[in-house]
């Protein structure tokens, strides 16, 4: 069929073209080119907030054997601003399954390309380091011009424009906590993890300052993931200077993490390509056992300005020994730079939502009792 077979083409900031074929809308889409190695989970990947200003490649080959629903996303809408994938299944098998992929990024309206060697690609990325790129499916007559404007595209304003504007309210049946999310861009499945341990959760904008998050009674703080660059985030960090001093129990997730970091004096930086897929592993100093975890960032904290005798480094990524935790234990606080709500997984490290709970626990046992029993 025609509407299969349309060219699409990927240029890379540095010149490199490559030629495939249209998936998804028709245009031009300008990113920051990362790759993805989930071998599932791909509808969760497009709506993850995180990948906010990316062109998200997915290193598994064959990519929507199982379909797309209106039921299985991370937010309400794609985030991502191109999709580049080897093949995609044109006639998924599953009994949940509403859109092939072509049918879901029209529907979104994010252009996409098939029948690209990823594995070149991501090879390519891997020795020079993320790099701009795009997908258009019509090249552009000034070729030079084009890729200047390639090398010109920055992520801006990520947060702000992720966030919510309005506060929101998901409780349950005989809450017994009420959990302040900070959204700078947060999944579903954080939501739905608290939810299911019996937390109320009041999702925040990321510019709610204290005086309004102290009106709403939290028991915990939440800090969600989030894309972009944390330095960027100057209003954030500088509320999170004056959240940390409640001696509220808190939990950063992602970007949460970092910028809990930031606002403690640490230092971040950008990693080469960064870690973006389900299969990441992760040794927990505390339990003396690896995890395997989903990961999407592209920055970390800076190991070696961690001043240790404020925090002590919880989490180690086993493949480059980058910081992927840190405790507060003076400021009853922890994040973990890996996503412990992962969906679709894994769910190695939902042990983290409970020790939060637990934190909460014992923080409203304090208040109402001067003691811990």
């Amino acid at each position: 069929m025609k509407e299969y077979e349309d060219k699409a083409y990927l240029i890379l900031a540095d010149g490199t073209l490559y030629e495939g074929y249209s998936v998804g809308a028709k245009g031009t889409a300008v990113g920051e080119v990362v790759f993805n190695t989930s071998m599932t989970g791909y509808q969760e990947t497009l709506t993850d907030p995180s990948y906010f200003g990316q062109l998200v490649m997915q290193t598994f080959p064959l990519i929507g054997n199982y379909g797309l629903n209106d039921h299985d996303t991370e937010s309400s809408k794609c985030w991502t601003r191109g999709y580049i994938v080897r093949e995609w299944c044109k006639e998924p098998s599953n009994f949940r399954s509403k859109y092939n992929i072509d049918e879901y990024l029209k529907k979104e309206g994010v252009i996409g390309i098939s029948g690209v060697d990823t594995r070149a690609v991501t090879k390519k990325l891997r020795e020079c380091g993320t790099m701009n790129g795009a997908i258009c499916t019509r090249l552009p007559g000034n070729i030079g011009q084009f890729l200047d404007e390639i090398k010109e595209y920055s992520i801006t304003d990520a947060v702000p424009k992720v966030s919510v504007t309005d506060i929101y309210e998901y409780d349950v049946e005989n809450s017994e906590y009420n959990v302040v999310l900070y959204d700078y861009g947060y999944k579903k499945n954080i939501l739905r993890s608290l939810n299911k341990r019996g937390a109320k959760v009041t999702i925040v904008p990321y510019n709610t300052p204290v005086s309004k998050l102290m009106s709403l009674a939290p028991d915990g703080i939440m800090l969600s993931n989030g894309p972009g660059n944390p330095e960027d985030n100057d209003e954030a960090i500088e509320i999170l200077k004056e959240v940390m001093e409640l001696d509220l129990p808190i939990l950063g997730i992602c970007l949460g993490h970092q910028l809990f970091a930031l606002a403690n004096g640490i230092k971040t930086e950008k990693l080469k390509y960064g870690h973006r897929g389900a299969n990441q592993p992760v040794l927990d100093k505390i339990k003396e056992r690896v995890f395997v975890t989903s990961q999407n960032h592209g920055y970390a904290v800076m190991s070696d300005s961690i001043p240790h005798w404020l925090c002590q480094v919880s989490h180690i990524n086993v493949n480059d020994g980058s910081c992927e935790g840190l405790i507060y234990e003076k400021k009853n606080a922890f994040t973990v730079q890996f996503h412990p709500e992962a969906c679709a997984g894994p769910n190695d490290t939902q042990y983290l939502f409970d020790k939060f709970m637990d934190m909460m626990k014992t923080s409203k046992r304090r208040q109402n009792n001067g003691v811990e029993k």
